[in-house]
């Protein structure tokens, strides 16, 4: 039901997923539905715990093997593939904290972040940096996927060759840090 629920996010927009919907797609009653979850919150958190850790899995399948550049390339690709792909489920994942320490969602948010600093292990960054690193560079590959999922991108300049200019731009900065 959760993955039916964020397929449904993803194509009418998270915003737009009642459970209403939801059940609907399923072809069941309204009240079927809390059978399994406990409301619209319940599923959206569901919703986000399941995107995170598909994102943790694109990314850190996508790194496997690179470092440096090539690791931040690769992170950097399969997270805006991710995002373009599966924008309703991304969107849950937005201003939602985990409800405890061993809540589902903290879990793959965890995996997500381990495969960035996997990342950043292929820089000489020092310790004290770490946080502002990843806190950059989940800055720049979220704003910019989430612009390009919004068609926020309207003029004329090729959107990867942008991308590439992005990562290339970071890979600089990370290197002189």
């Amino acid at each position: 039901m959760v993955a039916a629920g964020a397929a449904l996010a993803d194509e009418v927009g998270l915003a737009q997923l009642t459970m209403g919907s939801l059940a609907e797609r399923l072809g069941v009653r309204t009240p079927s539905l809390y059978k399994h979850v406990a409301g619209q919150e319940d599923l959206n958190r569901r919703i986000a715990s399941l995107a995170l850790s598909q994102a943790a899995d694109a990314v850190g399948v996508a790194i496997q093997g690179y470092a440096g550049r090539d690791a931040l390339s690769a992170a950097a690709r399969a997270f805006r593939t991710f995002v373009l792909d599966h924008p309703g489920r991304y969107a849950a994942t937005i201003g939602v904290e985990p409800a405890t320490p061993d809540d589902p969602m903290a879990t793959a948010g965890h995996r997500l972040l381990d495969a960035f600093m996997a990342v950043l292990r292929g820089y000489e960054i020092k310790p004290p940096d770490v946080d502002h690193a990843l806190r950059m560079i989940r800055s720049l590959f979220h704003g910019f996927a989430t612009l390009q999922s919004a068609n926020g991108f309207q003029w004329s300049a090729d959107i990867d060759e942008t991308f590439d200019w992005l990562i290339t731009f970071t890979d600089r900065g990370l290197r002189t840090i």
